[in-house]
Parts: C-alpha cells; sequence; structure tokens
C-alpha cells in the first residue's frame, strides 16, 4: 500500500510511502488484540488497594457481653465484621495484576491494529518537521491543517521531541508516543494516526525482528 506524503501545510509533496502489507495490510486478529489491550490496562493499575481484616483491627479483646441469658445472638469480639467497625470480611488485598503474553502475540496485535487504521483509511503520513518551541497552537494548527481536529489523533515519531510532546499535554484529542513505544491500546483509541516519515523506517525495523 503507497499513501501520499503530506507537508505541514496538508499539501501533498509527490513523495509516496511504501507501507508494508505485512504490517499494514494482515488479516486482523481481534482476540490477540484484545489479549494486548488488557495486557496494558492492567499494568495501568496499581494494585494498592486494602482494606482491614478483623486481626488488623485495633480494639479491645474483652468479650462484649455474657454468652447466654440476653436474648440475643452471641458476640465475642468488636473486631467481628458483622461489628460496626469491625473488620472487612474477605476485603481486598494488594496484588499485580500483570500477566504474561508471548511476544509474538503483542506484535500480532499490534500489526492488527494498524492494519485496520489503514483499512479505515485513518493514518496520515506527514513529512518529517521540527517544532522549535513547545506551543500548542501550533499543534491546533496542524490539526485543523491536516482536518484532524475534530478527531483522537496519535502522532507516531521515529525518536523523542520534548517541544511536540510539551505541545500535545494539554489536548485531550492529541497524543504523541515513538514508535519503539507503540502499543495497540493507543492506536486502537485513536481516530487517525499520523505517522512522520522517518517513523515508517523504525516500525519496519520492530516487526521484521
Amino acid at each position: 500500500m503507497k499513501l501520499a506524503i503530506v507537508d505541514k501545510e496538508g499539501k501533498d509533496t509527490g513523495k509516496k510511502a511504501e507501507l508494508k502489507d505485512s504490517i499494514f495490510g494482515i488479516e486482523p486478529n481481534d482476540h490477540a488484540v484484545y489479549l494486548d489491550v488488557k495486557h496494558y490496562m492492567a499494568n495501568q493499575r496499581q494494585g494498592t488497594h486494602k482494606t482491614k481484616e478483623r486481626g488488623e483491627i485495633r480494639g479491645s479483646t474483652a468479650k462484649i457481653k455474657k454468652q447466654k441469658g440476653t436474648g440475643t445472638a452471641r458476640a465475642g469480639s468488636k473486631k467481628s465484621p458483622i461489628m460496626r467497625g469491625g473488620g472487612r470480611t474477605f476485603g481486598p488485598r494488594p496484588r499485580n495484576y500483570d500477566f504474561k503474553l508471548n511476544k509474538k502475540v503483542r506484535q500480532l496485535a499490534r500489526k492488527s491494529a494498524l492494519s485496520y487504521k489503514a483499512k479505515e483509511k485513518a493514518i496520515i503520513v506527514l513529512e518529517d518537521m521540527k517544532f522549535e518551541e513547545p506551543k500548542t497552537k501550533n499543534l491546533v494548527d496542524l490539526n485543523a491543517t491536516l482536518k484532524i481536529s475534530d478527531k483522537k489523533t496519535l502522532f507516531v515519531l521515529s525518536e523523542q521531541n520534548k517541544n511536540l510532546y510539551l505541545s500535545s499535554r494539554n489536548l485531550k484529542s492529541s497524543g504523541v508516543v515513538i514508535a519503539s513505544e507503540i502499543n495497540t491500546y493507543e492506536i486502537m483509541r485513536a481516530s487517525a494516526l499520523v505517522l512522520f516519515e522517518s517513523s515508517l523506517d523504525v516500525l519496519d525495523k520492530i516487526f521484521t525482528t
């Protein structure tokens, strides 16, 4: 598949970008996409949730009332889960939500996500450009020029660009990622994928090794 490379004015530069069928033209595997998105979201969870059980509650260990003759149920501790202020039964404990996902499954999922975007014609190849200063208005103007202002956009770079990252930080609809750190969740979440020309070489190296 070939796409025209556009400049920052949104005009065709006359150059063509080759999107390899082995990356952008495969038959998407929905289950692999599901697993990789689940894996990504699981890793975002802190897992620090915790409640106190009866053995961790601070309080007297004295028997509350006598065993018989009260006409009510037996009660031996203020820490009991059925008492107000008592411990919680089977409450959450700190845990790690990560699970093993094979590298080949991750690769397949990301190729599938990129292939979905290619089928939807939601990929724009942008000529390499420099952001001289971190300025949100510059990115807003670029989105308007590329006619993607009303879309959730992901810019894929070949390397870190601090100015572009800082320019996008105040925009909920725009995200920036380097090609080596691209993931299925962010690809699928974006309505438009803007690939910088040099990022295609990085993606090619990642998915052919």
